[in-house]
């Protein structure tokens, strides 16, 4: 399974910092957020595409995690050669992490 079918993400961004939300659909699904989608994980999912560390948020009342990722964006949106690595590309692709659900 991935993330995508028990969460969706919002994102934001300012310089070269990338702020990536993944808020459970379902309260029950909060505990599997917390346990499996760490700051680590989606660090290494993300491999070279951030430079700098990964910071892990927790707001239990709305059942979201928020990352913040430095040195994500390659010197930021408007220095960056990429075509579009911020916002809905990052969150897209952190909705792939494989998660283990037991239903």
């Amino acid at each position: 399974m991935q993330l995508r079918d028990i969460a969706h993400s919002r994102t934001g961004d300012k310089g070269n910092i990338s702020n990536v939300s993944v808020i459970a659909y379902r309260p029950e699904d909060w505990p599997v957020l917390l346990e499996q989608v760490t700051a680590e994980r989606v660090r290494d999912h993300f491999g070279s595409l951030i430079e700098g560390d990964v910071v892990r948020y927790e707001l239990p009342q709305i059942g979201a995690l928020n990352f913040v990722m430095y040195e994500a964006l390659g010197g930021g949106v408007t220095r960056s050669l990429a075509l579009d690595p911020h916002g809905k590309c990052l969150s897209s692709r952190l909705l792939t992490l494989p998660i283990d659900v037991q239903r």
